[in-house]
């Protein structure tokens, strides 16, 4: 009995030396990986979309910031539940950013709290002034209307400037869960480029011509605006003055010229009237420089003024003599008009009740809604068109690429899977909208309306200038150019904000019909991509879905669950206390 007793505690003693041991090893390791896992910064996100993950753009950006930048967020408080959700989304975003940075700070602040309605309206006033946009919501219950006024945005600081950003997306036109879905999915990007637009030092330069009859001031006037913020944005008439577009210097040294572009990105916004070959011959050496080039051009004029009072109008080839320069630059633009099925609707007059007219709104086929695709004859997943909104155009071409030698072409726009094509000169008549389309006219499928060529281009003018011309240092001729990119959309008026007795309207936004569309989201890709900001482009295309619930299901089921959360847990608790009664009845009656 004495050895067995003996032999019992040196057993215990070696299992308890054996746990001691394991857990000194254990704290060891785990001291270690703290150690390790604090030198090596890192981040897991297994959402299926990668929504906790920032883009490398944007850890870029703030981790080269220099100095603080200061978030300033009116999303707190008593605030409904669609509007928490938009609060929380931003605050987790921003807690990602000061991972990555110590720079970046924030705050969340209720407008509301410990003010009287004195210095409340005083407050709220100073966020308007401030850029800031309120929301009024309407609650309604048993004793009456609350009105509350929300301001969903954040003051940004930087250093000793200041700018607003919103976070709720303004399209009313669209259900309120999507609306929601849109302002979460923009979060990343109004953070990210307002940084961008606070710390940026060197502003690209772009030049919207003029002297072609091209669009005026105030219908670009939103756009412009809009770029303004990021680049330095001019005007300029080529005239041709050779200088208009390059700058040439002596080089004292070397007695050799240098010549570099004056600016970064030219925009060419629905011409009118011929360009003559010496400013082709300027644009073109912009090019072969390394230019890049945003053309927006009607191969086909018509416009809805001629059928003011008019049943009918003509739509007539628009020479502009660009047709030699868009086929050496690999493409052409085909003189007819699309009739697609997919159409803006425009108010037409369909009679009268007394005195008033009565309007109704009908699909203006050659006004057709261009929607980004990815379809399986043809794939577009470019980031200038991905996760972009419907773009409304009118009298829109098609476009062809030609050419063999090596440049890169995307198309980034087609026509729907219902389209027609019309041949100039054509009639345009009102009258076909009394007449139901037939769909078997409709039979072209993905016209390209809107293509981007990059790569090396040859210039137009190889080997047809003198040689007093070629060997000029005033001149600087060059036939095969440097890296460019030039994107080519068969309508002008897709850059055209509406104006009404209010001034500009912002561009996209439709007044008859009161819906938003995409123009604007889609040319600052373009633009963006050109002058090669591709960073804030991947920022803006990602994509965050919310699983919403299905309303009509909740609402059918709202009992069946009820009943099951309450008696599940019940039913859990009585079996697993049942579970541990028979144990113990098993174990203590051998």
């Amino acid at each position: 009995m004495k050895i067995f007793k003996k032999d019992k505690t040196d057993s215990k003693s070696n299992i308890k030396k054996q746990n001691i041991s394991i857990y000194l090893i254990s704290l060891v390791v785990i001291i270690l990986v703290n150690i390790l896992v604090s030198l090596w910064f890192f981040r897991i996100d297994l959402t299926a979309e990668k929504r906790y993950s920032l883009s490398k753009s944007t850890k870029n950006i703030i981790k080269s910031l220099d100095d603080i930048v200061y978030f300033r967020v009116y999303l707190d408080g008593d605030i409904p539940p669609g509007f928490k959700r938009l609060s929380k989304e931003a605050r987790e975003l921003l807690n990602e950013y000061s991972a990555y940075s110590d720079k970046i700070k924030y705050e969340f602040i209720d407008p509301s709290a410990n003010r009287d309605a004195k210095e409340l309206r005083a407050f709220y006033n100073e966020l308007v002034k401030k850029g800031l946009q309120p929301t009024q919501l309407q609650d309604r219950k048993a004793d009456g209307v609350k009105t509350q006024v929300l301001f969903p945005g954040a003051i940004v600081t930087y250093k000793q400037k200041e700018l607003p950003i919103q976070l709720l997306a303004t399209n009313i036109n669209i259900p309120s869960e999507e609306v929601l879905n849109i302002s979460i999915q923009n979060l990343e990007y109004n953070f990210t480029s307002t940084i961008n637009k606070l710390t940026q030092k060197n502003k690209a330069r772009i030049a919207f011509t003029a002297g072609n009859g091209e669009l005026e001031l105030d219908e670009v006037a939103d756009i412009t605006r809009d770029l303004q913020e990021f680049y330095h944005v001019e005007r300029i008439e080529i005239d041709e003055q050779i200088n208009a577009l390059r700058n040439f210097e002596m080089d004292s040294i070397t007695g050799n010229t240098l010549v570099w572009n004056k600016y970064d990105l030219l925009i060419i916004a629905k011409p009118s009237k011929p360009f003559s070959d010496k400013d082709k011959f300027i644009i073109d050496q912009y090019v072969m420089n390394g230019g890049s080039v945003l053309w927006m051009v009607d191969p086909v004029f018509a416009s809805m003024d001629s059928l003011q009072g008019e049943p009918e109008t003509i739509g007539i080839i628009n020479d502009l003599n660009l047709d030699d320069m868009f086929f050496r630059y690999g493409i052409r633009m085909n003189t007819n008009l699309i009739q697609d099925m997919n159409a803006l609707p425009i108010p037409i007059v369909t009679g009268k009740m007394g005195d008033k007219a009565q309007q109704q709104f009908i699909p203006w086929y050659y006004f057709p809604i261009i929607t980004p695709i990815s379809d399986q004859n043809i794939q577009i997943d470019h980031p200038i068109v991905k996760n972009l909104n419907s773009i409304k155009t009118e009298f829109i071409s098609t476009i062809d690429t030609v050419g063999s030698h090596p440049l890169s072409k995307t198309i980034l726009l087609t026509s729907s899977r219902y389209t027609k094509i019309v041949q100039a000169p054509i009639i345009i008549n009102l009258n076909i909208l009394k007449v139901r389309p037939d769909e078997r006219e409709f039979d072209k499928r993905y016209l390209p309306v809107a293509v981007l060529v990059e790569g090396e281009f040859k210039s137009l003018y190889e080997g047809r200038i003198t040689h007093q011309m070629d060997t000029s240092s005033l001149i600087k001729f060059m036939s095969e150019g440097k890296e460019a990119k030039q994107i080519f959309i068969a309508d002008g008026d897709i850059i055209k904000n509406q104006i009404d007795r209010r001034g500009p309207l912002p561009l996209g936004y439709d007044k008859y019909t009161q819906l938003d569309f995409g123009n604007k989201e889609f040319l600052m890709n373009c633009i963006n991509y050109l002058v090669g900001d591709d960073d804030l482009i991947q920022v803006r295309s990602r994509e965050i879905k919310l699983r919403l619930l299905d309303k009509t299901k909740m609402l059918k089921k709202k009992t069946t669950w009820q009943v099951y959360n309450i008696l599940m847990p019940l039913m859990v608790v009585i079996l697993m206390g049942g579970i541990l009664v028979y144990y113990r009845r098993r174990k203590y009656t051998k």
